[in-house]
Parts: structure tokens; sequence; C-alpha cells
């Protein structure tokens, strides 16, 4: 990323709002390179387009922002808040967002590659295309989100809110659903073979109708019902 904006690149400093405003006056993004934003206030700020390189955001607030189609690289964010935020097309690579809030922000299309968002409250969010790969999501909270016909690529779910998402079609490779919260999601036709499915309880069962598992898989989870192959 380092030859993007080259032009209105900062490096290695302490901002603050009034920072962050007069670079957004100027006509083109601007690209923040190994900055201290920690506990910024940057509510409301049109930030389209910006890049975040190594950036510690750690409790910053992005609350109402515009960071559409901004990009984020290798960036700590813990305990961030992009409420009501607009992060459409945003690229998420390397990055630590745990307990990271983003309820009622707008994440269609974004994606996060390589990303640690255990404990994120991404609830309410409009999500049409989100895209995770690499990814910690242990205990976050994505209720109604879909996952439909996505490939879905050492996603860690567990023990995370997952009620009413829809899962139809998807396919599980190296992810993890283990202790989820699963009530009312969908897995029809979906390809769990690739996935963790220990501790399913089992009112849940029932939801993996018409799903494909293997044998190893089906045995473990009548174990762990209780039940036992005669």
């Amino acid at each position: 990323m380092d030859d993007l904006f080259s032009d209105r690149a900062l490096r290695g400093q302490s901002l603050v709002r009034a920072d962050l405003q007069a670079l957004a006056a100027g006509p083109a993004p601007a690209h923040l390179i190994d900055c201290d934003l920690a506990e910024a206030d940057l509510s409301d700020l049109d930030l389209e387009g910006w890049a975040f390189e190594r950036c510690d955001l750690r409790h910053a607030k992005f609350n109402g922002a515009r960071l559409e189609g901004s990009r984020w690289q290798s960036c700590r964010g813990g305990f961030a808040s992009f409420v009501g935020a607009d992060l459409s097309d945003a690229v998420f690579a390397s990055s630590d967002y745990n307990n990271a809030v983003l309820r009622r922000s707008t994440l269609t299309g974004a994606s996060f590659t390589g990303c640690k968002l255990t404990g994120a409250d991404l609830s309410e969010a409009s999500h049409m295309d989100i895209r995770f790969a690499e990814t910690l999501l242990i205990s976050a909270k994505l209720p109604a989100f879909s996952f439909r016909q996505q490939n879905l690529r050492r996603v860690d779910f567990s023990q995370s809110d997952l009620r009413k998402c829809d899962f139809r079609a998807a396919v599980f490779e190296e992810c993890s659903l283990r202790d989820a919260h699963v009530a009312g999601a969908r897995f029809d036709h979906a390809d769990l073979r690739g996935a963790d499915l220990g501790g399913i309880r089992l009112n849940d069962a029932g939801l993996f109708r018409g799903a494909t598992i293997s044998r190893e898989q089906a045995a473990q989870l009548l174990a762990d019902l209780g039940l036992k192959l005669g």
C-alpha cells in the first residue's frame, strides 16, 4: 500500500479530530501510515477512500463516518466503534478489531481477510455480499447475516451469535461452528465437511437437515448428543 495516495501520505503522527478534518478538506483521500489515532473521536467525518496502514485505532470512534472504499491494513482497532458508519466496499486485511462495535453500519461489499474480530458486534449491519476469509469471529454477534452460496475459508465462528443466519449452499473449508448459537439458522444444501460442529445442541440438530457432513462428523454429533451407534 505504500504507493497509494503517495502525495497525501502521512507517517508516524499522533492525530486528533482537527487534524483529520483538515486532511479531509483536501482534494484527494489521505493515506495514514503508522499513525496514532487511539481514542480519537472521528465521528461523522467524510473519510471516503482513505487508507489506514499499521495505525493504532484502539478505542477510536468512527460513528456515522463515511468510509466507503476505505483500506485498512495491519491496524490495531480493539474496541473501536463504527456504529452507523458507511463501510461499503471497505477492505480490511491482517488487522485486529477485537470487541469492535459495528452495529447498524453499512458493510455491503466489504471484505475481511486475516483479521481478528473476536467479540465484535455486527448486529443490524447492512451486509450484502460481505466476505470473510481466514478471520476469527469468536464470540462475535452476527445475527441474521447471509452467507448464502459463499465459500467460507478458515473462518472461526466459535461461540458466535449466528441466530437466523443463512448458510444455504455455503461451503465451509477449515471453519469452526463449535458452540455457536445457531437457532433459526438455515443450512440447506451447505457443505459442512470442513467445519468443526462440536457442541451442537440436540434442539439445533434438525437445522442441519439437507446439509452434507462426513461420517466422522456424524459420529461425533451423535456422541455429543449422547447417542451411541448400535
